[in-house]
Parts: structure tokens; sequence; C-alpha cells
């Protein structure tokens, strides 16, 4: 080699991205490599956030583990909660009254809208608009308020329970909720001014991160990640839960599959979960918000406890001598539509209080292996823009 080919030659780096918070969004560590200022290979390193919660269902009883759920994703606990229930219920071969199954809806749909106002928001102050950031959490923390109404938690909530519900809706729930949805649309009228039509936000997603139609069939992506694919897949529609079924809502597709028709999707789907939550509270049923008290899987109401020696033996046997319930031997599975994407937990059940197992189908960790497909051929400054697109919360991402 001569001296000015040598010269001209050149080495690729190997760089770390994260872990770091404010960076990757999580203890998330990836290993880049470049050819100058260009990505030639990404590999994601997970496991730094590990808290073994799929092995706490094997010691903890039915309702035990609902706490747990809410800390897997941290930013929509509610819709965790549900699906959770949902997965014990069909092992129980039960199902909980209308009421319970719309207000279920109700604050999945809240937890929808909240969690896609701290995505877009998170991912605006990474590329540099940091007053989205400002309105989406404005209206984020009118929605939490609903939260500490409801369960008296904002955050981690442990709402649902196994065939039912903690507590039913104070009677100032619907109309703070009535004006929190007339508010909303202002919001998400500025956040689309700030940015939709944006230079520098269109200049810094489109076309940054693209995975194509089949690319997103293949990895398994689901959400709004997938359906930014163009690929026209939502649980609520395909495999109703929840009575789903009963409300009139579109699911909004993408074509190109880059950052900013995640952005899109998610923005639009905001608007499509507040006319669910509209229909909810046209429509709320009266009646229960647990199954039959006579079931055995719920506790009984405080006045029976109270003023009937049998309603006492029940909650005794339930809290203190049971610990819970002894489902009967199998296994079940319920897929639901997370604001991430399919969140489904498997269990199974060898007759005892405790589970023998329990898996969840973690959409967090399925969208992540595409990473490394969409950032190849990115720059440097893209890998932030797209590890915010996907959204990745890392207690989901390594349970």
């Amino acid at each position: 080699m001569t001296l000015e080919a040598k010269a001209l030659s050149t080495e690729k780096m190997v760089l770390n991205m994260g872990p770091s918070h404010p960076a990757t969004h999580g203890t998330l560590r990836v290993i880049v490599e470049l050819d100058g200022e260009v990505i030639t290979k990404v590999t994601p390193e997970i496991g730094f956030l590990h808290c073994g919660f799929e092995k706490l269902g094997e010691h903890l009883d039915f309702n035990q583990y609902v706490t747990v759920t809410d800390r897997m994703n941290y930013i929509s606990p509610m819709c965790n909660n549900v699906a959770y229930a949902l997965a014990a219920e069909r092992l129980l071969d039960i199902e909980v009254p209308k009421r319970a199954q719309y207000i279920r809806v109700l604050m999945c749909e809240l937890t929808r809208i909240a969690d896609h106002l701290v995505q877009i928001g998170m991912q605006a102050v990474d590329i540099g608009a940091f007053t989205v950031f400002l309105y989406g959490f404005r209206l984020r923390e009118r929605i939490y308020d609903l939260f500490e109404l409801v369960c008296g938690a904002r955050l981690t909530t442990s709402y649902t329970r196994v065939g039912g519900l903690m507590r039913d809706l104070p009677d100032s729930f619907e109309p703070l909720a009535r004006d929190l949805l007339e508010q909303a649309p202002a919001t998400f009228k500025e956040i689309d001014g700030l940015l939709t039509h944006n230079r520098i936000w269109l200049d810094r997603t489109r076309g940054i991160g693209s995975i194509g139609y089949e690319d997103a069939l293949s990895y398994g992506l689901t959400g709004p990640v997938g359906r930014a694919a163009g690929i026209d897949y939502d649980i609520r529609i395909k495999e109703p839960y929840s009575s789903y079924e009963d409300f009139d809502f579109d699911v909004i597709i993408g074509k190109n599959g880059d950052v900013y028709d995640r952005y899109i999707v998610r923005l639009n789907e905001m608007w499509e979960s507040l006319k669910i939550c509209q229909q909810v509270l046209d429509n709320l049923p009266d009646g229960p918000i647990n199954v039959d008290a006579d079931s055995k899987y719920i506790l009984p109401p405080r006045p029976e406890v109270f003023n009937s020696i049998e309603g006492l033996i029940h909650h005794f046997m339930v809290t203190m001598e049971n610990r819970g319930f002894e489902p009967p031997v199998g296994e079940a599975y319920v897929p639901t539509e997370s604001p991430n994407g399919e969140l489904g937990f498997f269990i199974v059940s060898d007759g005892k209080r405790e589970p023998y197992r329990v898996r969840t189908r973690p959409p967090s960790l399925i969208n992540y292996s595409a990473f490394p497909k969409m950032m190849e051929g990115m720059m440097v400054s893209d890998a932030v823009a797209v590890l915010g697109s996907l959204n990745i919360i890392a207690g989901e991402l390594d349970r």
C-alpha cells in the first residue's frame, strides 16, 4: 500500500450509546459501529433493568400480582392491569359485568392518550422542540388527576382486580372527565401546529428509521410502530375484548414506516381515543362492577363483612386462610392493544393460589428487535430520533 493510499484509508469506530437515560430513555446500551458519521451496524444490549417481573408471578397470588404489572410499563399501568386481569379471568372462565368492561375501556383509552403525549413530548425534546413537551404534560397531569380521583394513585394505579375493579367511579368523575374531553382537542391542535408541518421536524423525521411492510411483518411489529408501516392490525378490532366491539373508531394506518409516520399515527390515535371515551361516558351502563361475590373470586362488600357472619367468613377465607383463590388447572393467554402494541399475559395454573408460570408478551421487546434494521445507513444523530419513536419502556423490555 502506498503512503497516499494509507493516508486515505479509514477504520470503523465502535461507540457505546447509553446506558444514559436522557439519550436512550432508560437503561439501554446500544453498541454502534460507525464508518465516519454513518452507522453500519447497531447491536442493542438489554437486561440492565431486569426486575424478575415474571418470576414474581410464581410467588404472589393472582390479585397481588396486579401491583407488579403497574411497574412493568409505568407509562401505561392501567392497560397492564387490564391485560393481566383478562388473562386471569379467562383462566377462571368468568366475565366481569358490562359496567366494569366499559370502565376498563375508559381507563385504557385515557392511558393511551397519556402515553402518546409522553412519547411525542419526549421525542420532541430529543430533537430540540421543548415546548411540545410542556403542552403534552399539562394535559397528561389532568388525566392523572382523574386516575387519582378513581383509585387514589396517579402512576402505579393497581385499579383492576381479577373479577372486576377496585371501586366504582365516584360521582364527581363524569363531569371532570367530560371537561377534560372538551379541553383535550386544544392540546392536540397545539402539538399539530408546532410539529406536523415544522421544517426542522420534517427534516429530522421523514425518511428516518424507515421499515417496510414485509419487514415489519417479519419482525412481528404491532401498535403504532407496525401500523405506521402499513400493517392494518389493531387487536381492539381484530380480537375485541372488554366490549370494544360496542365502540365506533378508526384504525390509523401509515405507509412509510418512518419516524414521521409513527408520530402521525400516535397523534391521530389520540383523537380516536377521545371518541371512544366520549362513547363510554354517553353509554355507561348501570350495575355492579364485580362478578358475583358468591363466586369467591373477590372480597365481599364491606356492609356484608360488618353485618353478617357469612360475609365475615368469606372475607377471612379470601384474605387470611386461603390468601386468594385456587383456579382450575390450565392455561390462558389474552392479547390486548396497549399503547405500544400487543401486550398479553400467558398464565399457567397448577391449581394452586399462585400461578405456576406467568409469561408476558411485551411490545417493547418485539419492537426494539427491529431497531438495528431501522438504523442501517442512518447517521449518529438519527439514532436518538428512531429510538424515541419506538417508545421503549425499559421495565417492560427487560421485565
